[in-house]
């Protein structure tokens, strides 16, 4: 660990541990801060970039058409950063067809994936009856780390042992960063979470990324600390009432150069320069929230075309629910849509047919169950970054 710069660190202190070593101890967040003009733009920019993309989640009909895919694809490259494969094909084929263990993939990387929307989920709903804090940690921890890796690492409980960070296997001694002994954790999480839900003069945006930063820097869990940071900065927004319809995610920003990430937030122990960490974090917001928006715009676009296509060709009402369900399973099989629509297999596989009849679907001959593609709402979801100035 850079032990002689840490010590010198305006924003913690170094502290024993096991070892021999020493552990770094973040200071409680700053309830001030002072900020340039440059990074004062950058925090309208970003304000503004999620202000137009609430704006689009306020006007939808059915908010759940953008809000499935979006956080799925959010669970896939949060993941990832944490080194599962899977993509957002795998995990809509596997919800699709809940068949363990099919393609390539590791079933157990997609498993993550499913629970990191769980996760997302839940957090979500209980943050309108429960606010920032460690309790919520603490359930949404047990819901990401169940029966997948990790899940033998006490889930839902802050941990016991110290821990370090580096690559798998490195000890103690060659470690990047030493996370604060166990026993100092209920003492800043307190402070943590007092900074999340008090009255302050600080905009929401400045109290997200550094709320993020320092549950990093505690790192309260023996496992999934990466993922729970990242998840909570969608449901410090959604508590706060900033963005009520979950559209936008960060891992995609952080997935895209996750070194930078990771030196982004050690620069703020190394230093406590909260200005550099700042105007990274905003980047992100802006450039994801406008991606966000695009993303928005493309998916209502694809829909409204393929409603023409059913209301030209007379389709009957099945067609058009099963046209919404595929925002939430875009790989669909027979069985689903038997289910999803409330009719016999036999009416379930016609609606299918009339939908690949329009184009709207493909199917792949080979494959057991049939799965049927809504190809084109899959790319816009999963295509690589779309953000228009």
């Amino acid at each position: 660990m850079h032990h002689a710069e840490l010590a010198a660190s305006s924003c913690g202190s170094l502290v024993p541990t096991i070892g021999g070593q020493q552990a770094f101890v973040p200071d409680p967040l700053p309830r001030q801060i002072d900020l340039n003009l440059e990074i004062v733009r950058q925090l309208v920019d970003a304000t503004g970039a999620v202000g137009r993309l609430a704006g689009v989640g306020e006007t939808i009909q059915n908010p759940r058409l953008l809000i499935a895919p979006f956080l799925r694809r959010e669970a896939v490259l949060a993941s990832r950063i944490e080194g599962t494969q899977a993509s957002l094909s795998d995990v809509f084929r596997y919800e699709a067809t809940d068949l363990r263990g099919q393609g390539h993939v590791r079933h157990g990387d997609v498993e993550e994936v499913i629970n990191y929307v769980r996760a997302l989920e839940y957090g979500f709903d209980r943050v309108t009856q429960l606010p920032i804090s460690v309790r919520l940690l603490n359930e949404v921890h047990t819901i990401l780390l169940r029966d997948v890796r990790g899940s033998d690492r006490r889930p839902g409980e802050l941990r016991t042992t110290q821990v370090w960070i580096g690559p798998a296997g490195t000890p103690i001694e060659e470690a990047r960063y030493i996370p604060p002994p166990s026993n100092m954790l209920r003492d800043l999480l307190l402070d943590w979470e007092c900074f999340a839900n008090e009255q302050s003069d600080l905009p929401t945006l400045i109290q997200c990324a550094m709320m993020h930063y320092q549950i990093e820097a505690i790192h309260p869990y023996l496992d999934g600390n990466g993922r729970m940071g990242r998840l909570l900065i969608s449901l410090f927004l959604r508590e706060k009432g900033i963005l009520p319809t979950p559209l936008l995610y960060l891992s995609a920003y952080f997935e895209r150069d996750r070194q930078r990430y990771y030196d982004e937030l050690f620069r703020v122990s190394l230093t406590g320069n909260w200005e550099a960490w700042l105007m990274y974090f905003w980047e992100g917001v802006s450039e994801q929230a406008k991606d966000a928006l695009n993303r928005a715009r493309t998916v209502r676009t694809l829909d409204g075309q393929n409603r023409q296509l059913l209301q030209d060709r007379c389709d009957t009402g099945n067609g058009f629910r099963l046209l919404d369900g595929l925002f939430d399973s875009p790989i669909m099989t027979v069985a689903l849509a038997t289910r999803l629509l409330g009719v016999t297999t036999a009416e379930a596989r016609r609606v299918l047919d009339r939908l690949v009849d329009a184009g709207i679907l493909k199917f792949d001959p080979e494959s057991w169950p049939r799965l049927y593609f809504a190809g084109d709402l899959i790319e816009a979801i999963e295509a690589p970054l779309v953000v228009e100035q």
